[in-house]
């Protein structure tokens, strides 16, 4: 009988391993090198994570924000602004600003290498669309155009994350971010 995954052990490695992608990045990262670097080995990141990929899917999944959270409970215009906000600070000066990294580093991959990264991406995008599109569902719009209006806006609150991440620039980002939110929800009513 296999012995049970200690727990405590996988998840201080996935927040080992999170750390590494956020300085290190994600396009070349091999099993052996990240495991020497945090100080383990190839044979326990494929014991605690199966696969490369799983272990990145799940390196993901840990340090995105959480949007069903911020956005499930949204009934209303004002709480998608707050909600809005809430993603945006997340984002910024949250726990996710600085793994808010690999998204970016994973999605620029994705473009250009669709086979090895575009499932992850799609499914990483997709799990911010499908709470936010909820939400403008359940203020009243079309599922379709609900999509596209979550797809508004966290792709620019996506790149405007970017951009303050290149610029450096966070009063302008900042700026463009309650201006994106605040035209998003007015467009919500």
């Amino acid at each position: 009988m296999p012995r049970p995954v200690n727990a405590e052990k996988r998840a201080e490695l996935l927040k080992q391993v999170v750390h590494h992608l956020q300085y290190h990045g994600v396009a070349q990262m091999s099993l052996s090198p990240l495991a020497e670097s945090i100080g383990t080995t190839k044979r326990m990141l494929l014991y605690y994570f199966g696969s490369r990929e799983n272990l990145l899917a799940q390196a993901l999944a840990v340090s995105r924000p959480d949007a069903h959270a911020m956005f499930d409970g949204v009934r209303d215009s004002a709480g998608l602004r707050k909600a809005a906000h809430t993603l945006w600070e997340a984002m910024t000066v949250g726990e996710q600003a600085g793994p808010v990294r690999m998204l970016l580093q994973l999605l620029s991959l994705a473009a250009t290498d669709s086979e090895q990264y575009g499932d992850i991406a799609a499914e990483t995008v997709e799990v911010m669309i499908g709470p936010i599109a909820g939400a403008y569902v359940r203020l009243g719009h079309p599922p379709q155009q609900a999509r596209t209006r979550a797809t508004l806006l966290v792709s620019g609150l996506r790149g405007l994350c970017q951009d303050r991440l290149v610029t450096l620039d966070v009063a302008r980002t900042d700026a463009a971010a309650r201006r994106l939110i605040r035209d998003a929800v007015t467009a919500a009513d």
